[in-house]
């Protein structure tokens, strides 16, 4: 294959384009130098804004801080006569029937609605793009001229993916408290256990939710990650996570199957809901940081063993 650049063009052309000359560039550079720590930094540094810069990472955070502003606003609009959530019945996201009398709680609803679905779906984009996007657009062998190694590359990659978990969870998080405090009243917070703590203690809580809710995503990160180094396509390797990630949640909903259930990646997800608790329950919160470091563990390392030794052609 040519090393030639890729023809650059308008959007995403232009953008790879650009990325492979610029690696071109600092593999030339670092040729004649040692690689130190701080180059290490800024090949991590590299690779963040790349991903966050992008249109469609963009467009995903978009579209989840349109889902708490569209479920307070559902929520406003059937409670403003004075009727209830739901009829009453209890139907839909969990704690829904609580963010009228508080919108802090708008944040746990909104995390518990997306979380199933629309949360993974991003992380399973970004995820299954790390490797195979970088082979489909041609820039992989040019980010392989720099003297990183496989091993820095791949650890940039799944470090650049842990930390696109975290900022989307806090994109859900942050809309979902600015679309509570401006709907809603917000103000003392009674938990599920009916003990009252201060509205400060309840911000407390809702940052641990959501820092449980990001590291409830690691595993699928790493899965996704796996995906990314087996196949040169983009598009294949994002589409194969996220159907894995519905096969699995299906086999999750299955009672007949209720003997695996405990490993599998998403079972613990809503287990954050033990945090609105006094004490907090810390049975399942721990299982799932636990199966979550498994999965994060075992398919890194298979993501490693599988890159290091694939033959680069793109």
């Amino acid at each position: 294959m040519s090393l030639a650049e890729p023809e650059a063009g308008t959007g995403a052309g232009a953008e790879e384009a650009a990325r492979a000359g610029s690696a071109a560039r600092t593999g030339a550079a670092a040729a004649s130098r040692p690689v130190s720590p701080l180059w290490s930094l800024g090949f991590l540094r590299s690779e963040l804004i790349t991903t966050f810069r992008r249109w469609r990472t963009l467009a995903l955070f978009g579209v989840l801080a349109l889902v708490p502003v569209l479920v307070g606003v559902a929520v406003k609009i059937e409670t403003s006569g004075g009727g209830t959530v739901g009829g009453g019945d209890g139907d839909g996201p969990a704690f829904i029937s609580q963010v009228t009398n508080n919108g802090l709680f708008l944040v746990f609803t909104s995390l518990a609605a997306t979380l199933p679905f629309f949360l993974p779906m991003t992380v399973g984009v970004i995820a299954g793009d790390a490797v195979a996007g970088e082979a489909n657009a041609g820039t992989l062998r040019y980010l392989l001229v720099a003297p990183a190694g496989r091993t820095r590359l791949l650890l940039a990659k799944f470090t650049t993916v842990l930390a696109f978990c975290l900022t989307a969870t806090l994109v859900v998080a942050v809309s979902a408290l600015a679309t509570g405090a401006l709907l809603f009243p917000v103000g003392e917070v009674t938990l599920l256990s009916g003990t009252s703590v201060p509205f400060g203690e309840g911000l407390l809580r809702a940052l641990l939710v959501a820092a449980l809710v990001a590291a409830s995503l690691i595993g699928l990160a790493a899965v996704g990650l796996f995906i990314s180094t087996l196949t040169n396509s983009g598009i294949a390797a994002m589409a194969a996570t996220v159907g894995l990630l519905i096969t699995v949640q299906i086999v999750n909903s299955i009672p007949q199957l209720h003997d695996i259930h405990p490993y599998l990646f998403p079972n613990y997800w809503l287990s954050f809901a033990d945090v609105l608790r006094d004490p907090i329950y810390w049975d399942d919160l721990l299982k799932n940081l636990g199966l979550q470091g498994v999965y994060g563990a075992v398919f890194a390392s298979a993501a490693w063993a599988r890159f290091t030794t694939k033959d680069i052609t793109a």
